[in-house]
């Protein structure tokens, strides 16, 4: 089985995938306490986002198994209770876990994946339970959802 050593996050490592904003610790420009348009996330057709809780447990390994996709969707994830790790890899047709980084990423930052951007659920990091709000296109859990499991061969641990 491979092994991924997470990283942390940092704009030139994770730009590829799409975009983060620590949201315990803003920084840049505001408005006296509010700091306007720090993470966008366009949506087409007028259609809401849904904001959805997401509660992982933590496992024995943090091993990677499957992977999804969304065609026509950037996705927001936003661990609120504690340290997450992440598992991507570039948009493509096909499966590329062999191009799969790992990310630390800590409660309170919003990182938004762009579209077409391999993922699955986060792992929990420090704690036996995250919970964690997820932003989506209303329904893209059913309508553009493209999940592919590995093959044995293609498992991969995450290490810290």
């Amino acid at each position: 089985m491979k092994t991924i050593k997470a990283q942390k996050l940092s704009k030139d490592a994770f730009s590829p995938y799409g975009q983060f904003f620590d949201f315990l610790n803003p920084t840049g420009f505001s408005l006296g306490s509010f700091f306007p348009d720090k993470a966008l996330m366009p949506v087409s057709s007028g259609i809401p986002v849904g904001f959805s809780p997401l509660v992982v447990e933590k496992t024995a390994a943090c091993i990677v198994e499957k992977s999804e996709y969304h065609n026509y969707a950037q996705e927001a994830i936003l661990p609120i209770d504690c340290d997450i790790l992440i598992h991507v890899a570039p948009a493509s047709k096909q499966p590329v876990p062999q191009l799969t980084e790992a990310f630390i990423v800590p409660k309170g930052t919003l990182v938004v994946l762009r579209t077409g951007v391999w993922h699955l659920a986060p792992f929990p990091i420090d704690q036996e339970k995250a919970h964690i709000l997820i932003g989506l296109p209303e329904r893209t859990y059913m309508n553009d959802c493209i999940v592919v499991d590995y093959s044995k061969e293609d498992f991969m641990q995450i290490e810290i």
